[in-house]
């Protein structure tokens, strides 16, 4: 089968689209024929050699891809040939693996579609359980709240701003460009705020009528992530789920001891995924929502591009020059 293989780290150029043997499942394994394969960022950071639960290498990166049951290990009950199946890797014991044609997988990994199930939005599911658990575990928002969302021209970022529109919230969609607010605006933003044109803290202030945003998602961090703690409500939360500019700075911890932070009783929440590592019911809870309204039609990610698997290099090139606006999946 044709697949992506990681035999060092390094820049885009160390992705090697080659032929590696197919697997075939073993006991209690299933085969599955990939349709369609996101590219999330954890395989940027696996590709360079910097994600805390790296593979061994030689590796074939990828956590994410939607196909069909292709065949059967011995003993396997669960599945049939030709169901449409989900499989991601914070099901499996090592993250990697999606890049390919093919993945044998337990049985237990897969998550089943309908009959029906649009294969290219499942391909973008990782994305829509990161945003799942951000608003509803690490923030339990409720209908009627109102979320100002960072990144939200990103593969995760626009899938937190559809989830926060299904849950009842109003959604504040913060990016870095005219183009990618015309893009989100589109997509179903309440309100758009383009940080390269605007002054951030004065436009959440008109929307919310000086109040404030009850949550905050960021996956920046840095020293700006304080200026966030300005703009929330009384008991408003500011969650960071990423470092994409760099760790948190100690600056929070003046920002929360004195002015508006302090006397609206301001939370900060730490957000990693891999909380859920071991803890396979709440994994499968968000899942299993995000199926059902994939059925209903409800979730629509916002595809950018749609690559052929061997352009995987591109895919990645595309993502840090910051060109990408929602999620790009590639075909094998």
């Amino acid at each position: 089968m044709k697949a992506i293989l990681l035999s060092r780290t390094g820049d885009p150029s160390v992705l090697e689209y080659t032929e590696v043997p197919t697997p075939r499942p073993q006991p209690g394994e299933v085969l599955v024929k990939a349709d369609t394969i996101g590219v999330s960022r954890p395989e940027l950071l696996v590709r360079r050699g910097t994600y805390p639960w790296m593979p061994s290498l030689p590796a074939i990166p990828g956590i994410e891809l939607a196909g069909t049951v292709a065949e059967l290990g011995a003993g396997v009950t669960r599945f049939a040939v030709g169901d449409r199946v989900y499989v991601t890797a914070r099901e499996l014991a090592v993250r990697a693996g999606g890049y390919a044609e093919y993945i044998a997988v337990p049985e237990r990994a897969p998550f089943l579609l309908g009959a029906g199930a649009d294969l290219e939005a499942a391909a973008c599911l990782s994305n829509y359980q990161v945003a799942w658990h951000l608003l509803h575990t690490a923030a339990r928002a409720a209908s009627g709240q109102s979320v100002l969302i960072g990144q939200a021209s990103g593969g995760l970022g626009s899938a937190a701003v559809q989830l926060a529109k299904l849950a009842g919230l109003t959604a504040i969609a913060l990016v870095g460009s005219a183009e990618k607010a015309r893009a989100l605006k589109d997509y179903g933003a309440d309100h758009v705020i383009d940080y390269s044109a605007e002054d951030v803290a004065a436009r959440v202030a008109s929307i919310t009528n000086n109040v404030g945003v009850d949550l905050v998602l960021d996956a920046a961090g840095g020293k700006g992530f304080a200026n966030y703690l300005t703009m929330l409500a009384p008991f408003g939360m500011a969650v960071s789920y990423g470092k994409l500019i760099g760790k948190l700075d100690a600056n929070i911890v003046d920002a929360l001891d004195k002015g508006p932070a302090y006397l609206h009783s301001t939370a900060v929440r730490i957000f990693t995924m891999h909380t859920l590592d071991d803890k396979p019911a709440i994994r499968a809870q968000s899942m299993n929502d995000l199926i059902a309204k994939l059925a209903a039609g409800s979730i629509r990610p916002l595809i950018h591009a749609r690559l052929p698997l061997k352009d995987a290099r591109r895919a990645h090139e595309m993502i840090e020059a910051r060109d990408v606006i929602g999620k790009i999946v590639l075909k094998p």
